[in-house]
């Protein structure tokens, strides 16, 4: 873990489009198809805000049975995996019926338990169920959709890479996710976001967005004037920030 709990804590003051203003000022990855989802997906309590957190991952498949012996050790294991690590966490779940989903890897029991071992939430290319009860719970979900059963529900494997909405994740990797959709932070990005996040919103705020306040007041051409300044100072000032 590379961010602070107070950082981690200030980065969940703003949405996920603000988390990316900033890490595309400083990152070198493709700001253009890299880090976010590539796929819609469906923010089930939007009204908890953003959630930010650490990765951790693993594979499902519903469909396939086992033995009662080997599930209840398949969950023992990972169960020690999720406690082994410091949170915040947000559990990455692959489905590996997608899209023949036939049951769900989250619902109250197994929210209750993952919010119990320092997870915040998850983002899961599969289902949830007990809406209300994940609610009460606390339990923030990115998903593809609900339905009624669990199926044969238990972790297949673990601290791996995962792939859910067309986006790679690997184990660690720093998660910002809200209503939006999710961004996956390269380590090397981690140390820089806050700053960027913040100087950012900033700048939007003293340029573009001023420009239009009191707009009724301006007729068209000036509040155009208005507008092609301020885009203007907006990308000198980005540029003065991060040029380095």
């Amino acid at each position: 873990m590379v961010l602070s709990s107070s950082e981690l804590l200030e980065l969940k003051r703003w949405n996920t489009p603000t988390i990316y203003n900033g890490w595309e000022q400083i990152t070198k990855s493709d700001a253009a198809k890299d880090g976010f989802n590539l796929e819609g997906t469906t923010d089930f309590m939007p009204y908890m805000g953003s959630m930010a957190g650490y990765a951790v991952t693993v594979t499902i498949q519903p469909s396939l049975a086992v033995e009662p012996d080997i599930c209840a050790q398949q969950w023992k294991q990972y169960r020690e995996y999720i406690a082994s690590i410091k949170g915040p966490k947000i559990v990455v779940v692959q489905d590996m019926d997608n899209p023949d989903f036939v049951g769900a890897f989250w619902g109250e029991v197994n929210s209750s338990a993952h919010k119990a071992l320092g997870c915040v939430g998850t983002i899961t290319d599969g289902c949830i169920r007990d809406y209300d009860e994940m609610k009460s719970v606390g339990f923030k979900a990115l998903a593809r959709r609900m339905c009624v059963g669990h199926a044969h529900s238990m972790p297949l494997e673990w601290n791996k890479e995962v792939e859910v909405f067309g986006r790679k994740v690997q184990p660690d990797q720093l998660i910002h996710a809200d209503q939006h959709g999710f961004l996956v932070i390269p380590q090397e990005d981690e140390t820089g976001l806050l700053d960027a996040a913040r100087f950012m919103d900033t700048n939007e705020c003293e340029t573009v967005l001023a420009a239009v306040q009191n707009a009724s007041e301006d007729d068209a051409k000036t509040i155009l004037n208005k507008l092609e300044q301020a885009g203007k100072q907006f990308q000198v000032n980005a540029k003065n920030k991060f040029s380095g």
